[in-house]
């Protein structure tokens, strides 16, 4: 009989089924073994007699966590069960006998992340896992969809585009001032000339001293640029892709989302109703009407004023018009006023903080030049990214979206750091 997974038995319902997987828990006395089996799709209860392998009890019985099993019974619905439905086994096999398992119940969450390797089996991680897996699918339909082409830029990068501090220098052959890409831009803008609209699903890597729950040094960028493209085009394409890809989440994995403890009612607004926009200057006021929290003009909004704003509504907000000097050196001046630039962040609900950052790109070279200087930036270091400025320069813009931060947000996570297999932090570099 050919090997069906756990959710295909149960979807089977009765009768004879193969399947095949680990020990996720056991119990038992003399005469019956209590095994829950389980497999990438789910868990099942599974009894075996004594009478039926008196040959074997002995290992039957000595079987710990983990084991890797595979077996043939009955199945037949019973609501007492882990699952569901019960499986009464007539045959079975043990592939490896695992050695005592490292985790326990009531394990730190330092010993996890020394056996991250392992606790990947977890049905937490699991859950997270498939979520992740839809994401990035999400992400790559949304963007075929929309007609953009599939575009991939050089991970060493001569040149920083975030900001200095938060660059992981690399020794490449010997050569200085070699980085690990903040970002694709600066090699993505030369390519909307050929493809005009283009994306990437790739890592990223920042150097940042941070220890919070928020923070990874490695992680997962999905970004756009667009040619011929205003402000509005560029936020327009942000909330579509947000609602396009927690569409595609609850559509999948609401049993995934229940695991989790996740209240997934509370993902539906952001798919139903428009996202919330506002300046960066009305954030303020409302900041200071709602939350009584007086922010100087001029100052970047810290994670505590986005939380505060976040609580305040059940969809993403969309901040817009920042002041120019907190923002990149390529992001375009406000016609109507020189001191704010066309940048937005699009910040979660829930206190998730920034999922999204965009903006329309400065396409006047000598505006890019003197915020490069301002910036404390040299030039001439950059004039293969300002020779898009010379030779038919058009408007565009994009945008950039930390996939680990939507996924903790979806999956309502406490720490980003479960939204990765591996994560790597300013602390953590292995296993």
């Amino acid at each position: 009989m050919a090997y069906i997974s756990i959710q295909d038995a149960m979807d089977k319902g009765s009768g004879a089924v193969s399947c095949r997987g680990w020990v996720h828990r056991e119990r038992g006395s003399k005469k019956i073994k209590f095994i829950v089996l389980r497999d990438s799709t789910g868990i099942i209860q599974c009894v075996l007699e004594r009478t039926k392998f008196e040959k074997m009890w002995d290992d039957i019985d000595k079987l710990q966590v983990e084991s890797s099993v595979m077996l043939t019974g009955e199945i037949k619905k019973d609501d007492r069960a882990p699952g569901g439905f019960e499986i009464s086994v007539e045959k079975f096999e043990i592939v490896h006998a695992s050695d005592k398992f490292p985790i326990t119940k009531d394990t730190s969450i330092e010993h996890l992340a020394d056996h991250r390797h392992l606790w990947l089996r977890s049905r937490k991680m699991t859950a997270i896992l498939k979520i992740r897996s839809t994401v990035f699918g999400a992400i790559d339909e949304y963007f075929k969809g929309e007609g953009f082409y599939e575009y991939h830029s050089p991970i060493f990068q001569a040149v920083q585009c975030e900001g200095g501090s938060d660059l992981f220098e690399v020794d490449y052959f010997g050569k200085k001032d070699v980085f690990l890409a903040q970002t694709w831009q600066l090699y993505a803008e030369p390519a909307i000339f050929a493809l005009e609209k283009i994306y990437t699903i790739c890592p990223s890597f920042r150097a940042e001293k941070s220890k919070t729950s928020r923070h990874l040094t490695e992680y997962w960028h999905a970004e756009m640029e667009m040619a011929w493209s205003d402000f509005k085009d560029i936020q327009d394409h942000g909330e579509k892709l947000l609602k396009f890809v927690v569409k595609a989440v609850l559509e999948k994995h609401k049993p995934e989302l229940e695991l989790l403890e996740r209240d997934w009612k509370k993902l539906e607004p952001t798919v139903k109703k428009p996202f919330v926009r506002m300046t960066y200057t009305e954030a303020l006021k409302i900041l200071k009407d709602k939350c009584e929290m007086d922010v100087p003009w001029g100052k970047d909004l810290r994670t505590i004023e986005e939380d505060k704003l976040s609580k305040l509504y059940d969809v993403p907000i969309i901040c817009t018009h920042y002041p120019k000097k907190v923002k990149a050196f390529y992001m375009t001046e406000d016609p109507d006023d020189p001191r704010v630039v066309e940048g937005c962040d699009f910040i979660a609900p829930e206190g998730y903080g920034e999922i999204i950052g965009g903006s329309h790109r400065e396409h006047d070279i000598e505006k890019v030049k003197a915020r490069l200087v301002e910036d404390g930036e040299d030039p001439t270091e950059y004039e293969f990214y300002l020779d898009t400025r010379r030779y038919g320069s058009v408007p565009h813009g994009g945008f950039g979206l930390g996939v680990e931060r939507i996924i903790s947000w979806i999956c309502g996570l406490d720490s980003i750091k479960d939204a990765i297999p591996f994560p790597r932090t300013m602390e953590r570099y292995k296993p």
